[in-house]
C-alpha cells in the first residue's frame, strides 16, 4: 500500500543515495545465502529484544530459487543459538527437503498461506513478544499517535479471532485474507504479524510494531494521547513505512548483531 520509498531516500540522503540502495544484482546462490544471513541475524535480534517465549514464534524468508519452498529456523531451537546452517527449507506441503530437525506447525500453517496469498512477500515475521500480544488483547488497531507508529498507518490489519494455536491452514489462509496487501496484522489475543518485501523489512516492521504497542499502552496509562491528524499521518506513513525504510532501518541493527555474534553466519 505504500511506493518502495525511493525517492524518499534520495531526498534523506542527498547526492549520496547509490550508496544506500538494497543491491540487486546477486546471483540466485548469493541471494538464497542473503536472505539466510538476514534470517539468522533477525533471530539474534529477536533474542536480544526478548521476542522469544519458550518455542513460540517464527520468521521466515522465501527462497529466490524455489519460489513455493521458504526458509524457517527449526522447532524448539533458541532464537538466541540460530545459525545459517541451522536454518530449514520447507515446500508449500510442509515438507522439509532441508534440514534434519522438526518444523514448528504453527510456523506452517500462518507462513505458508501468507506466502502464496501474497507472492510479493519475501519475509514474514510472528513471534509472541509482550507488548504485541498484550495490545492485542484489545481487539484495536494502533493509532497514528507517534511518527513511528504512522509507518502503519492505514496499512494494518486485524485479525479479529482466536481459535487456540494455528495448526490449521483454513485457519492460516483466514489469516492471510485478514492481512491482505497490509505490511501487518494483529492477531487479537495472539500477537502481531509483520511482512515485507525483504528479510530485513519484514523484520523490522515486527521491533517498530512492538514497540509502537508499547509507546501506546504507555501513553493511553497516563492519559489521553493526541492523534495525528489523518492528513499528516498519511504522508508520514509515506516517509517511514516505504519498503525501503523498512529494509534500511533494519541494517545498523544487522551490522550491529553480527559484528558482535559473528557465529551467526556458520
Amino acid at each position: 500500500m505504500v511506493d518502495t520509498g525511493i525517492e524518499q531516500a534520495k531526498k534523506l540522503a542527498g547526492g549520496n543515495s547509490a550508496a544506500l540502495l538494497p543491491r540487486t544484482d546477486r546471483t540466485v546462490e548469493e541471494e538464497r545465502l542473503h536472505r539466510k544471513q538476514n534470517l539468522a541475524a533477525a533471530f539474534r535480534l529477536f533474542s536480544r529484544f526478548g521476542f522469544d517465549e519458550g518455542v513460540a514464534g517464527h520468521i521466515t524468508a522465501r527462497d529466490p530459487e524455489l519460489t513455493d519452498h521458504f526458509w524457517v529456523n527449526p522447532f524448539g531451537m533458541h532464537f538466541g543459538h540460530i545459525r545459517v546452517s541451522d536454518l530449514l527449507l520447507v515446500r508449500h506441503d510442509g515438507e522439509i527437503v532441508h534440514g534434519d530437525r522438526p518444523v514448528n506447525a504453527a510456523a506452517f500453517a500462518i507462513h505458508s498461506q501468507v506466502h502464496a496469498a501474497r507472492p510479493d512477500v519475501i519475509g514474514a515475521a510472528h513471534s509472541h513478544s509482550v507488548y504485541g500480544k498484550t495490545w492485542s488483547t484489545l481487539g484495536r488497531l494502533l493509532d497514528p499517535i507517534t511518527q513511528d507508529a504512522c509507518a502503519f498507518y492505514d496499512d494494518h490489519a486485524l485479525f479479529d479471532a482466536y481459535s487456540g494455536v494455528v495448526l490449521d491452514l483454513e485457519e492460516g489462509k483466514r489469516i492471510a485474507h485478514a492481512l491482505g496487501d497490509r505490511k501487518a496484522a494483529i492477531l487479537r489475543n495472539h500477537g502481531l504479524l509483520t511482512v515485507g518485501q525483504s528479510v530485513e523489512e519484514a523484520a523490522w516492521w515486527f521491533i517498530t510494531m512492538e514497540r509502537s504497542c508499547q509507546a501506546q499502552l504507555m501513553a493511553e496509562a497516563a492519559g489521553s494521547p493526541v492523534l495525528i491528524d489523518e492528513e499528516m499521518a498519511a504522508l508520514t506513513r509515506g516517509q517511514v513505512g516505504s519498503h525501503f525504510a523498512g529494509w534500511f532501518s533494519f541494517q545498523p541493527l544487522f551490522a550491529k548483531i553480527t559484528r558482535e555474534q559473528p557465529d551467526l553466519f556458520e
